[in-house]
């Protein structure tokens, strides 16, 4: 007598199983950095796609290449906009991948969604310090400048109207930064305004706090800045725990990290434009933040 596995009940409960397990991803946005856009991410999509099948992923086609240059606070506005309809269909939270210039981004749309639903924001080589470093990308923007003198525009209103301009931070010229900058100082609290509680209990909601970096990055200046990181006036690297937006708590990170929230992961031998196609980064940093 045959035996017909197409009318088995087992066969039923396994696909509802698989289904419901696919249903139960959240969607995944990634949020390109400079001189990108969605081509770039294809690698990336497809380590997704083989972990997690079935997962709604979105890498949008915003401020792509050179539109990557406009200010911040401009992409973060349409970012925001594109984001937002995505979490309102994501009753479970969403998570964000922000590579590079991205990570900064994100940190604006968090920012300024107070009711967001981040379950797991996970910065991929993001100066998320700001940026002090004479790398390839610095000569290709500022052919005139070198990284001692960028401060003489990027610290001018027309300056702050550039996206690099928007996290230079320049540690000899501290007081400059603090007047000038009108993204990452706000961002961090590193000057009073009126919407720094706001923000804070905003970055506040996260759930996980995935920062990944390395010491051959080769752009971002210092790597550290990846993990919250940066020079002191004597370009000596202090660590996050020892940052005054750390000690002081002024955006929340200091809270998120009480928690067991925040996740440094350090991996070495990884070049900047590589870090989204690199199978070893995906799989020790990144796989097991997308449940």
């Amino acid at each position: 007598m045959g035996f017909s596995m197409s009318g088995c009940p087992c066969v039923l409960i396994w696909t509802a199983l698989f289904m419901s397990s696919v249903v139960g991803y959240r969607p995944i946005v990634i949020v390109h950095g400079i001189l990108d856009g969605p081509k770039q991410f294809k690698v990336l999509e497809n380590f997704i796609n083989q972990s997690h099948p079935g997962t709604n992923v979105t890498t949008f086609a915003l401020y792509d290449y050179v539109a990557s240059l406009k200010s911040l606070w401009q992409q973060v506005e349409d970012f925001r906009d594109a984001i937002k309809s995505i979490m309102q269909n994501a009753e479970d939270g969403v998570h964000l991948i922000c590579f590079s210039q991205g990570g900064l981004i994100c940190r604006g749309v968090i920012a300024t969604l107070p009711m967001h639903n981040v379950h797991s924001l996970i910065f991929l080589s993001s100066p998320l310090a700001g940026q002090y470093g004479d790398s390839s990308y610095l000569r290709y923007f500022f052919p005139k400048y070198i990284k001692s003198k960028l401060y003489l525009f990027c610290y001018t209103k027309w300056g702050q109207k550039i996206s690099v301009c928007n996290y230079w931070n320049d540690p000899h010229q501290r007081e400059r930064y603090l007047q000038s900058n009108n993204y990452l100082a706000p961002l961090n609290g590193e000057i009073e305004h009126a919407n720094l509680t706001t923000w804070r209990d905003s970055f506040l909601r996260i759930r996980t706090l995935v920062m990944i970096g390395g010491q051959d990055d080769g752009v971002i200046t210092p790597w550290q800045s990846s993990i919250f990181g940066f020079y002191d006036d004597n370009e000596t690297v202090v660590e996050m725990e020892k940052q005054e937006y750390y000690l002081r708590d002024t955006f929340g990170l200091k809270t998120l990290d009480s928690k067991g929230a925040v996740v440094k992961c350090v991996v070495p031998n990884v070049r900047h434009t590589s870090w989204h196609s690199n199978l070893t980064v995906y799989q020790t940093c990144i796989d097991k933040w997308l449940t």
